[in-house]
């Protein structure tokens, strides 16, 4: 996982975008993104919800693992790339320990809450 204003590196592999929205300030060569999978991210209502306060960090957890768990295809095809290569999570949340990426490793490691 990495936040999307870190400068790319080499070792992250393929680097996907997890964010709904695009991360401010950021030009698309700038952040050296091969894939924006913007569907598989929480959706505006629950991101507005949790609104990066850590109190609500294990609801949001267990909301958005069940959101994430309808997007099967894309999660199968995150499996699928991570077992291949070097994989990073991308995110622009400030907050490193309470943020969308966090929580969908979790569900894609078997992880998570719900």
């Amino acid at each position: 996982m990495k936040r999307a204003y870190e400068p790319p590196a080499t070792s992250d592999g393929r680097r996907i975008l997890v964010d709904r929205l695009w991360p401010r300030g950021i030009s698309k060569a700038d952040a050296a993104i091969d894939r924006w999978m913007k569907d598989i991210a929480p959706s505006t209502d629950l991101r507005e919800w949790f609104g990066h306060d850590a109190e609500r960090w294990p609801e949001f957890q267990r909301r958005y693992a069940l959101e994430v768990r309808k997007h099967r295809e894309q999660l199968a095809e995150l499996r699928r790339l991570a077992r291949k290569d070097p994989l990073t999570l991308v995110y622009s949340a400030r907050d490193e320990a309470h943020n969308d990426a966090v929580a969908l490793r979790q569900v894609l490691l078997g992880r998570s809450p719900a």
